[in-house]
């Protein structure tokens, strides 16, 4: 018998902006939902924290009140007398549903929340998540029943919520031994602003105080700045991406403050859901299979066709690509070289996304150009992945950076293989192919130009015409593990290290 007990399971409260299934604009929706049931069945008491919105339906979730009359200073300047923002605090019980998300608390306010349609695209959105951030912080010291040991803050909405966490709340002897982790999922992305473009009299040090909800200066205040300054710790969602956010190339000019506590950093990739994204179970296919049973995936490769218009032939060489439309996605090193590539090449192309006019018009005049070799559907449609990555050879990811990236393991996991550019997630998920040692899972290029990703292209396309070479590369790529389980267990080692931190500090803070 064991002279020691073993450490209790940490609790862990995830606040963030969406939520799935409640609210979803984003993968971030996704990851909350994902992420706290991965912990949860690793022993972890793992619950989320997001307001209700006006979409939020009471009685579809079985939402109960948990927390009524919740006073939430607003730090308004020049009154005599405090001001409070009254809300209510109102809960899911886990269970409540098939594939139930973890047990989550929803903050109410009439205003900021409750009467607002969309979870982004307000004015004053800046208002709202601090609101959100201090209104998580009241609700735990009023909060007899649960108090978590580590809060984790998902992206520059939730920055706030260490700032106050270790200036107004640092003395609390209810708040104080909770240790906070901040989580980076896109560092572009740091406020109500273009941070690359601040005057000196708008820069915020993050020293200064959050100050009133109703000042118009929030909206000029960097909530990716102070997330990370006052942080315990800082993730971000791949070991790549970590890395280059501390070089001036990607780091957004938050670059020096995150050498500073690069020893307060890490990354974790992020994952998929193995029951979503399964060639065994998804109905969308044509035809299921495994890795160790392939023969029936040339099924879904001609009904792909048969979808997208194309003449139906199994030996082509089809290329997709799955993607948001946008600068990021690296698609402009397409424009040179696709004409070329096609005529070079017995080849089809198929693309799934929409996006900015700019690649929307070329995609479709690609497919004009080209008929019967390209064809192009730019609106939004969720089942369509599924077929596309069951039916397509590769799938061409070329981004500019990548924090983590899923379309290239959603790829994989249908055999699929990524044609991706070296850099965040897409370099620590995908093994270029190496013929000398049989090894790889796609085919990786370094710089961001167009003869790069043709001559990655290129190397896809001849291996491809090895059918040996290619099932090798299938297999091993169906084989990785990018599962929510294998995330949920580096994000644990993470949160314990946080905890550590708080507990050798005695609750002070303390800037790595």
């Amino acid at each position: 018998m064991s002279l020691f007990k073993p450490k209790p399971k940490l609790k862990i409260l995830f606040v963030a902006t969406e939520a799935a299934p409640f609210a979803k604009a984003g993968g971030l929706g996704e990851v909350m939902f994902s992420l706290p049931r991965a912990l949860v069945k690793l022993g972890y008491d793992a619950r989320v924290m997001v307001p209700r919105y006006a979409g939020i339906d009471l009685n579809q979730y079985n939402l109960k009140m948990e927390l009524e009359g919740l006073m939430i200073p607003t730090d308004a300047e020049g009154e005599s007398e405090p001001r409070y923002l009254t809300c209510n605090v109102r809960k899911y019980e886990a269970g409540g549903m098939p594939r139930s998300p973890v047990t989550t608390y929803f903050l109410e306010n009439m205003e900021y929340y409750e009467q607002r349609a969309n979870v982004y695209g307000y004015a004053d959105d800046a208002a709202r998540w601090a609101l959100l951030c201090r209104g998580v912080l009241e609700f735990l010291r009023s909060y007899r029943n649960w108090k978590p040991d580590v809060i984790v803050a998902a992206d520059w909405q939730t920055g706030f919520l260490p700032n106050y966490l270790k200036t107004i709340y640092k003395n609390d002897p209810l708040l104080a031994s909770i240790a906070t982790v901040f989580t980076i999922h896109n560092l572009y992305y740091q406020g109500m602003f273009d941070h690359r473009f601040v005057s000196e009299m708008d820069f915020d040090d993050g020293q200064s105080p959050v100050g009133s909800l109703f000042n118009p200066r929030l909206l000029k205040l960097n909530g990716m700045r102070r997330g990370i300054m006052f942080a315990d710790v800082i993730t971000t969602v791949s070991p790549g991406y970590a890395k280059e956010i501390t070089t001036p190339e990607y780091g957004e000019l938050l670059d020096g403050l995150l050498r500073e506590r690069r020893s307060r950093l890490y990354g974790v990739i992020n994952a998929i859901d193995y029951k979503i994204f399964n060639p065994e179970l998804s109905p969308n296919l044509a035809k299921h299979y495994s890795a160790g049973n392939f023969a029936n995936r040339i099924l879904n490769k001609t009904h792909l066709q048969g979808r997208f218009g194309l003449p139906k032939d199994e030996k082509v060489f089809i290329l997709a690509v799955v993607a948001r439309l946008i600068e990021q996605k690296g698609f402009d090193l397409l424009f040179p070289v696709a004409d070329q590539l096609l005529n070079a090449m017995n080849m089809q192309l198929v693309v799934l996304g929409n996006g900015d006019a700019k690649y929307m018009s070329y995609f479709q005049d690609l497919e004009k150009r080209f008929p019967g070799r390209v064809a192009a559907n730019l609106v939004f449609d969720k089942e369509l992945p599924h077929l596309i990555y069951a039916g397509a050879d590769a799938v061409l990811v070329p981004s500019k950076f990548e924090p983590s990236g899923l379309t290239q393991m959603e790829a994989m996991r249908y055999g699929c293989i990524p044609i991706v550019r070296k850099t965040g997630g897409l370099a620590d998920t995908v093994e270029d192919y190496d013929p000398g040692k049989n090894t790889g899972t796609g085919f990786v290029f370094e710089n961001f130009d167009s003869m790069s990703l043709v001559v990655a292209i290129t190397r896809a396309y001849e291996n491809y015409r090895s059918s040996e070479i290619w099932s090798g590369l299938q297999r091993r790529a169906m084989d990785k593990d990018f599962s929510w389980k294998k995330s949920a267990d580096e994000y644990a080692k993470v949160f314990a290290i946080a905890k550590s931190i708080v507990e050798n500090s005695e609750g002070k803070n303390v800037l790595g």
